[in-house]
C-alpha cells in the first residue's frame, strides 16, 4: 500500500479517483503544527532552534495518518507546490518520524494542476524534499515570530491600546496611514476648464480650450472665475475652423495571464471580492481541477496550454485573432514563486465551471488566460485642433477608433482610479472644416488628493515595493481589519486612530523595520534562502543582532518619555502652522495653555497644559484644527450637589460626567435622545430609575440603559424597552405586562425560541440557502440556518449586502474544526459495516472508551 498526503479532503477525493487501488490518499487539513504562542519557541542563542507543537484539533487526523503510514510501503508527500506546501510535507514527515511511523521510502511529488494527466505524470517523477524551500519557510516563520513576540510587548507597555505589530503587517499599515495623512494635509487648488460642444456631419463631440490669448494652457492655468468667464466669452465669440488633424496608429497588447497578485487586484475591481475571498474561491477551483495552482508569481503558460489556448481562439474567432507566433511573457517579480506557471484553466474548452462566485472567478481566469494569447488590438488615435480667426485661441479634441479589436473582443483589464479620455469617437474632418458650435461651458474644479487605497491598489502598491509576497497579501489585509487598525468603507481603507498611533510609534522608534526598502531587502534575502543562495540562520542572525538591542532600548524608556518623543515627531501633523502665524499649540479654550500629546489608559489624546483648570481635549486622530470644539462642553451645574455637568467624548463615544476624579459619575449618551440639555443629562446620570414594587413579589422594578440598550429589571429577570424615552416614561402597569411577556418569551427571545429576522437577504449565491440578518445577544449576525457569522464592526446592519453576508458565512464555515463534523460520520460507517445490531453497538462504544488513554501520550510529548 502507498500512502499519499495532501492538504485538503477535496483535493484528496479528486486525486484518489486518478490513482489505483494500491493508493490511499489522506488530507492533513493544512499545517499540522506550528510554533506555540509563548516565549521561547524560537531560541536565538541556540542557532534559532524552534520548538514545534502539534495542533490540538489535528490529533485525530495525525493518528489516522500515522496508523496507515505504519503499514505503508511508501509515503508520497503531495502537498501544494510552493514554500508552504513544502513546509507541510516536512512537518508531516517530522511528526511521523517522532512516532516511528515513517515508511522507509519517502518521496515528494508536485503538480501544478489537479488533472489525471498532471497527477499521473507527477507520480512518475518523484523527488526528495527541497531543503532550501524548507529553510526559507523556517526563516520566514522565525522572523515573524521574533518580531511579534519581541515588539508586541513593547507596544503593550509603552503604547496603551495597541494590540500587535508584524514584520509585513506594520509596513502595509504604514502605507494606509501615510495616504490618510496626505489626504488630510492636502490643500485643494481651484482651476477652471473651458469646453465647447461641437457638431459635424451629425456627430456631436467636445473640444477643450488648449491655448488662450496665445499661451498654451495646462490644467491649472485658469485659476479663477474671472479669467474663466473671459476665456468662455472669447470662445463664444470666435469662429473656429480645423487647423490640423493628426492621426496616429496605436497598438494595445494583451496583458499576461494572472499571477496571485493580479488575480486579487482584478477580482477586487471587477467582482468586488476581497483578497481573502478571492484566494478561498481560487483554492476550491484548484482542488476541483478547474484551474492551475493559484499561488504564483509566474506569468508563463506551458507549451501544451498555449497550444490549447490558440486552438480555442481559432474555434471561437477567425484566424486573424490568433497571432503568428505564441506570446511569451516575462515575470516582473525578482523571484517568481518557485517558478510556477501562471494561473490558467486546466481545460480551455470549458468556458464555464460551477456557479455563483466560483463561476464568476473562473470566467475571469479563463478570459484573461485566453486573451493573453490573442492578437493585439489596433486603433487609430486622432487629435484635431481648431483655431479662431486670430489664431490666439485654440480648441483641441482627441478621440480613438478601434480598427481591429483583437483581444479586446474578449477581455479588457480593469483600472483602479483612472479613465481613458481619448476613447471618444470623432467625426472625420479635414483642414478648413468649421464645425457647428452648440454651446460653451466654463466649469470650476478643485485638485484632488490621491484616493485612499482599495484592496486592489494596496496589493498593487505592495507588490511594486516588494513588500511581502502575493500569497501572503490576503492574510496581511485580514489581520489589519481584525486588529481594527483600519476600517473599510465603500471598498476603501480608512486608517483608524489605533492604526495611526501604532504607525507613528514604529516610525519614531523603529524606523528601519517599517522602512519600505529594508522590508523589500529582507524579502530578497528570504528569496535567496529559497534559491539556495543564502543560509537561513545567517539571515536571522543579521536581523536579530540589530533588532533585539533596539527593542531593549525602547523598553527601558518611560511611557512619558515615549509620549514626549511622539509629541515632537508628530508636531507637523498634530500642530501644523497656521495661516495667521499664531501659535498652533495655543489652547483654543483657555488661550493660555499649550497643547501637547498625552497618553491615557485607552490611548493617546491632545490636552491642555493647564489641566485641571482647563479641561480641553481632542482625539489624537484629529490633526490640526480639526474639530476644535471636541473639548468638554459645560451643560450646567447639578442643583443638588453644585457639581459641574460636562459632555465629553471618550473611547466608546460621547458621555456625560458629573464631578471629577474617582467619585465622578458618568453615563453614556444614547443615540436616540436628540438634543442633549442639562435636564436630560441629569436624568441619564440618575439611572437606574425605580418604577415601583412588583404587586406580586414586592421587589423593585427598575428601568435602565445597558450595553444592549434600554431594559426593565426585576428579581433577576429582564425585559427590553424600545427607546430611551421608555426608560423614563414606562409606568407600573406597562412594566408588569412587559416583564410577564418577556418571561413567556414575548420580550427578549428565550434560548431555542424562534426569532424574527431583522432582514431576509436572499439566497446564498453558492449554496442557495436563505441568508438572514438576526439580532443576537452579542450583536447582529448572519445565518444560513446551519452556520452563524457575527457581523464585523466595519459593516453596519443597514449596509450589509447579500455578497458580504455570503462571504461571512463561507469564512465562518471554513474555520469550523473538521474533526467535529467527522465524528458522527464515523459512527454511521461502523454501523453499516457490521452485519448485526449488537456488533454495531460494540463498535460504537470502543472508540469512546479509548479517548481518555489517547490523550496521555500527547500530554507527555507536549511536556517533554
Amino acid at each position: 500500500m502507498q500512502l499519499v498526503i495532501v492538504e485538503s479532503p477535496a483535493k484528496a477525493k479528486t486525486i484518489e479517483k486518478y490513482l489505483g487501488s494500491d493508493y490511499r490518499v489522506l488530507a492533513s487539513y493544512g499545517h499540522v503544527r506550528d510554533l506555540p504562542p509563548k516565549d521561547g519557541s524560537v531560541n536565538p542563542d541556540d542557532g534559532f532552534a524552534m520548538e514545534w507543537e502539534n495542533y490540538a484539533d489535528k490529533a485525530k487526523q495525525l493518528k489516522a495518518i500515522a496508523d496507515l503510514a505504519k503499514g505503508a510501503d511508501r509515503l508520497i508527500l503531495a502537498t501544494d507546490p510552493d514554500r508552504e506546501g513544502e513546509a507541510i510535507s516536512w512537518h508531516v514527515q517530522e511528526v511521523l518520524a517522532k512516532r516511528r511511523a515513517l515508511p522507509k521510502a519517502v518521496e515528494r511529488v508536485t503538480f501544478n494542476a489537479i488533472t489525471k494527466q498532471a497527477v499521473t505524470d507527477a507520480m512518475k517523477a518523484p523527488r526528495a524534499l527541497d531543503t532550501d524551500l524548507i529553510d526559507a519557510y523556517r526563516a520566514r516563520r522565525a522572523l515573524d515570530y521574533l518580531v511579534g513576540f519581541t515588539l508586541s510587548p513593547v507596544l503593550w507597555r509603552k503604547l496603551p491600546g495597541a494590540k500587535s505589530a508584524g514584520r509585513v503587517q506594520s509596513v502595509a499599515l504604514r502605507l494606509i496611514v501615510e495616504r490618510e495623512r496626505e489626504i488630510e494635509t492636502f490643500v485643494a487648488q481651484e482651476y477652471w476648464s473651458v469646453t465647447a460642444a461641437l457638431e459635424h456631419d451629425g456627430t456631436p463631440f467636445t473640444a477643450r480650450l488648449s491655448q488662450w490669448e496665445g499661451k498654451k494652457l495646462d490644467r491649472l492655468s485658469i485659476g479663477n472665475e474671472s479669467d474663466a468667464m473671459r476665456a468662455k466669452a472669447d470662445v463664444e465669440a470666435g469662429r473656429f475652423t480645423v487647423q490640423s488633424v493628426e492621426t496616429r496608429p496605436a497598438t494595445r497588447n494583451p496583458p499576461p495571464p494572472f499571477t496571485t497578485s493580479t488575480l486579487q487586484q482584478e477580482a477586487a475591481r471587477k467582482l468586488g471580492f476581497s483578497a481573502d475571498h478571492t484566494m478561498r474561491i481560487a483554492q476550491q477551483l484548484y482542488e476541483d481541477g478547474a484551474i492551475t495552482y493559484m499561488r504564483t508569481d509566474g506569468v508563463q503558460m506551458d507549451g501544451s496550454a498555449i497550444s490549447a489556448a490558440r486552438g480555442a481562439i481559432a474555434n471561437r474567432y477567425d484566424g486573424s485573432y490568433v497571432p503568428d507566433k505564441p506570446r511569451q511573457y516575462q515575470a516582473k517579480a525578482k523571484n517568481a514563486q518557485e517558478a510556477h506557471e501562471a494561473i490558467r484553466p486546466t481545460d480551455f474548452g470549458k468556458d464555464r465551471v460551477g456557479s455563483g462566485d466560483h463561476a464568476r472567478l473562473y470566467d475571469l481566469v479563463w478570459k484573461r488566460a485566453l486573451a493573453s494569447q490573442m492578437a493585439s488590438a489596433r486603433m487609430e488615435r486622432t487629435t484635431i485642433e481648431f483655431a479662431d480667426g486670430t489664431g490666439r485661441h485654440v480648441l483641441r479634441a482627441t478621440g480613438q477608433v478601434v480598427l481591429f479589436p483583437g483581444y479586446l473582443a474578449l477581455y479588457e483589464e480593469g483600472q483602479d482610479d483612472s479613465q481613458d479620455e481619448d476613447a471618444r469617437r470623432l467625426p472625420r474632418m479635414r483642414e478648413g472644416d468649421a464645425p457647428a458650435k452648440k454651446g460653451v461651458e466654463a466649469e470650476q474644479h478643485f485638485t484632488q488628493p490621491l484616493p485612499r487605497y482599495s484592496e486592489a491598489s494596496l496589493v498593487k502598491r505592495m507588490e511594486e515595493l516588494g513588500i511581502g509576497r502575493p500569497s501572503t497579501y490576503a492574510s496581511i489585509i485580514k489581520t489589519l481589519k481584525d486588529r481594527a487598525y483600519v476600517r473599510v468603507e465603500k471598498n476603501r481603507f480608512f486608517a483608524e486612530e489605533s492604526g495611526r498611533l501604532v504607525t507613528a510609534f514604529l516610525e519614531r522608534f523603529f524606523p528601519r523595520y517599517v522602512g519600505y526598502d529594508y522590508t523589500a531587502e529582507l524579502e530578497e534575502e528570504l528569496d535567496d534562502v529559497s534559491g539556495g543562495r543564502a543560509q537561513w540562520q545567517a539571515v536571522l542572525e543579521s536581523f536579530w543582532r540589530d533588532f533585539k538591542p533596539r527593542t531593549a532600548e525602547v523598553m527601558e524608556q518611560k511611557p512619558s518619555e515615549v509620549t514626549a518623543a511622539l509629541d515632537t515627531f508628530l508636531a507637523p501633523y498634530l500642530f501644523p502652522d497656521k495661516a495667521d502665524g499664531s501659535d498652533p499649540r495655543a489652547c483654543p479654550a483657555c488661550q493660555a495653555g499649550s497643547l501637547a500629546l498625552r497618553g491615557g489608559r485607552f490611548g493617546a489624546f491632545i490636552a491642555c497644559s493647564n489641566y485641571p483648570e482647563c479641561k480641553y481635549t481632542r482625539r489624537f486622530a484629529q490633526g490640526g484644527d480639526a474639530a476644535e470644539s471636541t473639548g468638554p462642553e459645560m451643560l450646567g451645574k447639578d442643583p443638588e450637589t453644585g457639581l459641574e455637568v460636562e459632555r465629553k467624548s471618550g473611547r466608546f463615544g460621547p458621555y456625560i460626567q458629573l464631578g471629577e476624579g474617582k467619585d465622578a459619575k458618568r453615563a453614556s449618551i444614547p443615540k436616540d435622545i436628540g438634543e442633549l440639555d442639562l435636564e436630560m443629562a441629569l436624568k441619564l446620570l440618575s439611572l437606574p430609575r425605580t418604577i415601583g414594587q412588583h404587586p406580586e413579589t414586592g421587589q423593585d422594578i427598575t428601568a435602565a440603559i445597558g450595553r444592549y440598550g434600554p431594559y426593565l429589571a426585576h428579581a433577576g429577570k429582564y425585559a427590553r424597552l424600545t427607546s430611551t424615552a421608555d426608560v423614563f416614561e414606562t409606568g407600573m402597569n406597562a412594566a408588569v405586562v412587559k416583564l410577564a411577556e418577556a418571561a413567556a418569551g414575548g420580550g427578549r427571545p428565550q434560548r431555542g425560541a424562534a426569532r424574527e429576522p431583522l432582514k431576509v437577504l436572499g439566497a446564498h449565491p453558492r449554496t442557495e440557502a436563505e441568508l438572514k440578518l438576526m439580532e443576537g445577544r452579542y450583536g447582529p449576525y448572519v445565518t444560513d440556518g446551519t452556520t452563524n457569522a457575527t457581523l464585523p464592526k466595519t459593516i453596519t446592519p443597514e449596509q450589509l449586502t447579500l455578497e458580504e453576508a455570503a462571504q461571512l458565512i463561507d469564512a465562518r464555515a471554513a474555520m469550523a474544526p473538521a474533526g467535529k463534523k467527522k465524528a458522527p460520520a464515523k459512527k454511521k460507517t461502523a454501523a453499516k459495516a457490521d452485519g448485526d445490531k449488537p456488533a454495531a453497538k460494540t463498535a460504537a462504544k470502543k472508540p469512546a472508551a479509548k479517548k481518555a488513554p489517547a490523550k496521555k501520550p500527547a500530554a507527555k510529548k507536549a511536556t517533554a
